[in-house]
């Protein structure tokens, strides 16, 4: 689950709003930026190009990430955060993922890795040698040995350190050893109150990269993985007592995105739960029906259900929806049923699209995706829509859910708005909003 101007970055304020409550625990506390702006004009082919390579990846439970360049339309929807690591703290810029577990950043040794940034950001290089703090996970560490070590990890025989190869389908990858260091972050304390404080983290240090990922124009310092893996900075500070094993992202798709992300208990009045699948590399949920205009589609359930080939995930690094087609056949259909009499239909590039000459919030009707538990997310035509320019004088509105053939439901962007998810790992709970 890369990302995130005269800097071309525009760094999101950080807004808590006042029905959020911190329970017990402090939270730490993050913002995040986005690459540029959702107003610039994007085609769904390019969008759509951008997430086949993300799951092609992804989707063989390998440590994933994007790569596309600053000034190319596909890093809409990408976001990153910055951290710091080692003592003294250096400050690094790594993409948010919910995709992936493993926080990596670039070594000072690394082979490969860009020295400056289209992105307009100052690329770090973590040395080991100036910091106080860090120690390098040798070969007979019990986290090397660990059985929740992916397939990637390997022990170097001549320096007997943990280290680690992820190679993916374009051609691109990575490789270097494990550290566990010092990671710094803003804890929440309470109401108007948040505090410095620091944690011991075990974090991939690359010190090689091959294929797109040599590239300097959409170089990033590195990836912080948020998936529900032992590794994941969430599952590491939850082990050592240092918050619950909850986070919760809004991600905006409007003006300028950014967003906030909060590692820690997060309660919100009347908020509804969804069981997540257990035992899945990534946050699969029980996607049970669609609603359009408060009317269950004629769906089978089971087209939604988790298996070898198939699922529903919420994925921060998609920037599309995805339907299976047995969901969005129907799901179309009942869209332009309800609105044909209000606008034109009409196919654009392959997607389904409308000629609107009034606000589509008045015409088009609300969407409901029906989870486990009770939970619904209701998405206002705004939210599924992306408007993608004028024809005519009217203005081309179109569906942001794409069509697959077979596999997996992906919850990704949502016209590039990213639902508010708060993820409860402990319990294996989740729920989303819309920001």
């Amino acid at each position: 689950m890369r990302a995130f101007s005269s800097l071309i970055l525009a760094l999101a304020a950080v807004v808590l709003p006042a029905a959020v409550v911190y329970c017990g625990f402090p939270v730490p506390l993050l913002s995040l930026q986005r690459a540029f702006p959702s107003s610039r004009p994007v085609q769904l082919e390019t969008l759509r190009a951008r997430d086949r390579l993300r799951h092609a990846r992804m989707l063989q439970g390998v440590v994933d990430f994007s790569v596309e360049g600053s000034s190319d339309p596909l890093l809409i929807g990408l976001y990153f955060t910055k951290v710091k690591l080692g003592t003294p703290p250096r400050e690094f810029s790594v993409q948010i993922d919910t995709g992936s577990d493993i926080l990596w950043v670039n070594c000072n040794s690394c082979n490969g890795c860009p020295t400056s940034s289209g992105l307009g950001i100052q690329l770090n290089f973590f040395d080991a040698s100036i910091s106080s703090s860090s120690s390098l996970i040798s070969c007979s560490d019990p986290i090397c040995n660990s059985a929740f070590q992916t397939t990637a990890t390997q022990c170097l025989s001549q320096s007997k350190q943990c280290s680690y190869t992820f190679q993916y389908g374009d051609g691109s990858g990575t490789s270097g050893y494990y550290v566990s260091e010092s990671m710094y972050f803003d804890m929440v304390m309470g109401p108007s109150m948040i505090v410095n404080s620091s944690a011991t983290v075990v974090f991939g240090c690359s010190t090689y990269q091959s294929g797109d990922l040599t590239k300097s124009d959409h170089a990033i310092d590195g990836i912080f993985g948020f998936g529900p893996g032992d590794l994941s900075v969430i599952s590491q500070l939850s082990a050592r007592g240092v918050t619950p094993k909850v986070f919760s992202h809004c991600l905006k798709g409007e003006g300028n995105g950014g967003g906030i992300l909060v590692l820690g208990e997060v309660l919100e009045p009347g908020i509804v739960y969804s069981p997540l699948v257990p035992s899945q590399p990534h946050y699969n949920l029980y996607l049970q029906s669609i609603a359009v205009n408060g009317q269950t589609l004629s769906i089978d359930p089971s087209v939604f259900a988790t298996s070898n080939n198939r699922g529903t995930i919420v994925d921060s690094g998609t920037t599309l929806a995805y339907l299976v087609e047995e969901a969005y056949t129907p799901f179309v259909n009942a869209i332009t049923a309800a609105v044909s009499q209000s606008v034109t239909p009409t196919i654009s590039k392959g997607n389904q699209c409308y000629l609107v000459s009034t606000s589509v919030g008045e015409i088009f009707p609300l969407v409901s995706l029906n989870f486990a538990g009770s939970a619904s997310m209701v998405l206002k035509p705004e939210q599924y829509l992306m408007h993608l320019g004028f024809y005519d004088g009217a203005a081309l509105w179109c569906i942001g859910f794409q069509k697959v053939q077979e596999g997996v439901t992906i919850l990704g962007g949502v016209n590039s708005s990213l639902p508010h998810c708060i993820t409860r790992l402990h319990e294996s709970m989740c729920t989303c909003t819309l920001c």
